[in-house]
């Protein structure tokens, strides 16, 4: 059995592996980073814990403590030249972040024609993978949590907003969150332009905002939950496999 964690600037998400099989998965606060030991230990057989960390130093040496008990240290997985039949074309391909790599290399393994591989979460990253396997690029732009909290500490009239996405807004507090979630959705089109004459062209959408995003895109597209564990999966099999 293999464990994999994602350590992203929100939460740790975690899945275990046996084979082809996914014997558990879930979530935990940065808070909660102690309990990362527990669920390796619930898991007797445990031979590898593989993982990303985009959240820093100090959650890479919290989970590494929390893990000391079972007697594996994790592999952390960062951005290469090439794995799993991607190419990594970022003009410095160690200077892209290991949670958009691996995202890339589970969309790689879950679809064969031109993708967008899109990552909805504390930050919202959309990048382009074709069918040849090159990584062609990306962008990266707030959240929409983190927009709502950039118009609430940078203007003196509107607030951190709890309102709805509405088509016209008639209320501040709805205008805020149809307009953060409009300029989401309207970046994941404007690049989703790039590959949409390309045969069989879909968008792949993960990340803990991509609920909000399903109603509102008009491209075609597939909700994948956990994307960056699907890619660690793909990376521990090759391993082992080699």
């Amino acid at each position: 059995m293999i464990l994999l964690i994602d350590a992203g600037n929100t939460r740790i998400k975690w899945g275990v592996i046996r084979g082809e099989a996914w014997i558990g998965e879930g979530a935990l606060a940065h808070a909660e980073v102690a309990a990362l030991g527990d669920i390796a230990a619930a898991h007797p057989g445990l031979r590898r814990i593989v993982g990303t960390n985009v959240a820093g130093p100090a959650v890479a040496a919290a989970i590494a403590a929390a893990l000391r008990g079972v007697g594996i240290a994790p592999q952390w997985v960062h951005a290469s030249a090439e794995r799993c039949g991607v190419r990594n074309r970022y003009d410095n391909p160690a200077q892209l972040g290991a949670d958009r790599w691996v995202a890339l290399l589970g969309a790689r393994a879950l679809h064969g024609a031109a993708c967008l591989v899109v990552n909805a979460g504390t930050a919202t990253t959309v990048d382009i993978l074709a069918a040849s396997g090159d990584f062609d690029g990306g962008i990266i732009l707030p959240g929409e949590d983190l927009m709502r909290r950039a118009l609430a500490g940078n203007t003196a009239q509107l607030p951190f907003a709890e309102g709805c996405y509405v088509g016209a807004p008639r209320n501040t507090a709805d205008a805020i969150v149809s307009g953060c979630r409009n300029a989401q959705a309207g970046a994941i089109e404007r690049m989703f332009r790039q590959i949409a004459h390309l045969p069989g062209a879909r968008c792949l959408l993960s990340g803990g905002a991509a609920p909000q995003l399903e109603e509102l895109l008009g491209i075609p597209f597939s909700r994948v939950d956990n994307l960056v564990l699907k890619g660690l999966a793909v990376v521990a099999r090759e391993d082992a496999a080699a």
